[in-house]
């Protein structure tokens, strides 16, 4: 009888192990997702201000990100309901920008300029923005190039 109430233990404690690896894994499975969301949404707003010769900027904070215009007025929301709609971080991320390797302050209203610019020459404002999950294992960053280009790169963070 004894025997068995120890292989139930090892059963149950062998489960809960799986468990909570699956959970963690479907975390950093979000949060890559985010951070390639994230750099094709910048990648189409700068193909967007190439096109239509205004600038996009995005403006990132700590409950998420905007897409804003620069007209004659200066910047202004993106009021359509497209792809360049306002979208919230996943809950419990971390969010961090950095730019020439000092970390930028994320806006805290809607009234601040983009940190971020898509100029309508084809240019970017060049950045770093690390996007990290609770105590997960893996970080990921979104890396801006002044040539436009666009590139999500993970990082593990137990090394």
């Amino acid at each position: 009888m004894i025997e068995i109430l120890v292989v139930i233990v090892i059963v149950a404690v062998l489960a809960l192990a799986v468990t909570i690896s699956i959970a963690t894994a479907g975390g950093e499975r979000q949060l890559g997702r985010e951070a390639e969301r994230l750099q094709a949404l910048i990648v189409h707003a700068c193909s967007q201000a190439e096109l239509s010769g205004r600038e996009i900027g995005v403006r990132l904070s700590a409950g998420g990100y905007a897409f804003s215009r620069l007209g004659f007025d200066g910047w202004s929301a993106n009021g359509q309901g497209d792809e360049l709609r306002p979208r919230t971080w996943l809950p419990g991320m971390q969010v961090a920008l950095f730019r020439d390797g000092s970390e930028l302050r994320l806006a805290e209203d809607e009234s601040q300029a983009p940190q971020i610019v898509c100029f309508s020459s084809g240019e970017l404002s060049p950045f770093v923005l690390r996007l990290q999950l609770g105590d997960a294992a893996r970080r990921y960053e979104v890396r801006g190039q002044a040539d436009g280009r666009v590139e999500v790169e993970s990082v593990d963070l137990r090394s």
